[in-house]
């Protein structure tokens, strides 16, 4: 008795079992990430559909989470895929991650750690260089804005200090946290990371603008000095 032959077009595939068809029908939130990924595609190559090919995407890239932070050319090079398929997959990646923003910054407030770290790490886990930025925080820790102050190397000497408050002051917010990316992907503080607290901290007590909290982000892990007793005492 023979194999059964391998659905390799969407159109082979049982009409109420077609992604868009199961989307129309029962909303997108239910359909699997490489059914999602199909009706971006649209087509698949030979020997593959487009169901197949999305599921070999996030098998290669390890989820949504790996596409996110794969270069479009790397998505692009990838068998079935090209330049207009990336270009859609990676638009709809970035949809999702500015709604995901949006949400996050209507939230009412930080209350640990984990809810300032939640605000970016998905974008600052992939970024390749070092950022600084500063979350601005009103009088019951609500998230007025979030600024990025520096790019690029940073360590003790090249950070002024006073370029971290300056739209805090402007914005009169109550309070900051300071939130930076490792490329390494270690979150682990560097001395220099405790040493730039401390001065930030201090300022911060002449300006009357609190200081809630540091916190490193590396590959989708994140640390907060506050929490290790680093600088904050």
């Amino acid at each position: 008795m023979g194999q059964p032959r391998s659905n390799y077009r969407i159109t082979d595939m049982m009409e109420t079992e077609r992604p868009r068809e199961r989307l129309a029908r029962l909303g997108a939130h239910l359909l699997k990430g490489e059914e999602l990924l199909a009706i971006l595609l649209r087509v698949g190559v030979s020997g593959e559909n487009a169901v197949q090919v999305g599921q070999r995407l996030l098998h290669d890239f390890g989820g949504f989470s790996g596409l996110h932070r794969a270069s479009f050319s790397d998505v692009c090079n990838q068998h079935g895929v090209g330049p207009a398929k990336a270009a859609q997959i990676k638009a709809a990646l970035e949809i999702g991650h500015r709604m995901k923003q949006e949400e996050r910054k209507e939230q009412k407030a930080i209350n640990q750690p984990e809810d300032a770290a939640d605000l970016v790490m998905h974008e600052m886990s992939v970024l390749e260089q070092e950022e600084l930025r500063v979350i601005l925080l009103d009088t019951r820790n609500r998230v007025m804005d979030i600024i990025t102050v520096y790019k690029g190397s940073l360590n003790s000497s090249q950070v002024r200090v006073g370029e971290l408050f300056k739209e805090a002051i402007r914005r009169n917010a109550a309070a900051l946290i300071i939130i930076h990316n490792h490329p390494s992907g270690d979150p682990t503080p560097s001395p220099d990371d405790v040493t730039i607290t401390r001065a930030i901290i201090q300022a911060g007590k002449l300006l009357d603008i609190e200081i809630l909290d540091h916190i490193v982000i590396g590959a989708f892990k994140w640390v907060s000095l506050k929490q290790r007793q680093l600088a904050f005492s």
